[in-house]
């Protein structure tokens, strides 16, 4: 989190991404599942259907990916560093309320 807003408030932009290859898809797709699995561990702890958990959770993870995805299409290179910031410190909180609850 904390490198995301410290990149957010640099000036230059990283054009070395410039496509994203297969290999860096299935990278950032495993990156981001070992936060599903974590999730899915701590379920157990709670009297709740896994199904409907898991249904709920795909649809609103699928809808603001694209809802994301939308934003970046349209509004990219504008909010780009102001995204990054806001993403560093929406982690930030997350690791917080995660280390003090």
């Amino acid at each position: 989190g904390g490198n995301m807003i410290v990149a957010g408030f640099k000036d230059d932009v990283e054009e070395s991404i410039k496509t994203i290859s297969n290999k860096l898809l299935i990278t950032l797709a495993f990156a981001t599942s070992i936060d599903a699995l974590a999730a899915g561990v701590t379920l157990v702890n709670f009297s709740i259907n896994v199904y409907i958990s898991v249904i709920v959770i795909g649809i609103v993870t699928f809808f603001f990916s694209l809802l994301g995805f939308q934003i970046g299409k349209k509004k990219g290179s504008q909010y780009e560093s102001k995204g990054e910031i806001l993403g560093g410190v929406i982690l930030l909180l997350i690791g917080l309320k995660i280390y003090l609850f």
